[in-house]
């Protein structure tokens, strides 16, 4: 195999074991099995598994990020754009990629190339939300004093509910509380 599709197939290897079982247990010998590769190899390609795990850290919340804001952006104004992303990531079909998150949170106070990582995913779901917001404001859908500050909220909404999920402990109706919350925070 062409180096190129080696180091692609180790990645992807990376990323299917990262969403089966989170980014804790990814090792060389983990990464090199679900790989079908040895140790060594993935050890040449990846020789430092905190930016290797960095990596497959935003290779999976950057698809995310990607799949949500595109059928967000599909929807006709404001309430219905932000509405569909809040649901879609609350709707209990993520909980691989919010168990990615959280262990990505407390891996990051020890792996500074991860912590760097994820402050950038966190920083680009803040600007797609802003910009998403700042579109209804242009529109005249809701106004500045409004807007200020809906990102943050929709953000820290979305983090505290996902994160109560991956321990079972949730609203039975989340997509009534996401049309609740999104009507609060957009007034």
């Amino acid at each position: 195999m062409p180096p190129e599709q080696r180091e692609r197939a180790i990645l992807d290897a990376a990323v299917a074991l990262a969403r089966r079982s989170g980014i804790a247990g990814l090792t060389v010998r983990t990464v090199a099995a679900a790989a079908g590769v040895t140790p060594a190899l993935v050890a040449h390609y990846r020789p430092s598994m905190d930016a290797f795990v960095a990596d497959v850290f935003g290779a999976i919340v950057g698809a995310e990020r990607e799949e949500v804001m595109t059928a967000g952006r599909a929807e006709a104004g404001l309430r219905s754009r932000i509405t569909r992303i809040v649901e879609t990531l609350l709707d209990g079909d993520r909980d691989d990629v919010t168990l990615v998150w959280v262990q990505a949170w407390a891996a990051g106070a020890r792996n500074e190339e991860l912590a760097s990582r994820v402050r950038r995913e966190m920083d680009s779901w803040q600007q797609d939300l802003e910009a998403v917001v700042a579109e209804g404001v242009a529109a005249g859908e809701i106004t500045p004093t409004q807007a200020e500050g809906a990102a943050w909220l929709l953000l820290a909404t979305v983090d505290g509910m996902s994160a109560h999920s991956l321990v079972k402990w949730a609203p039975e109706d989340r997509t009534g509380l996401a049309r609740r919350t999104v009507a609060a925070v957009l007034g």
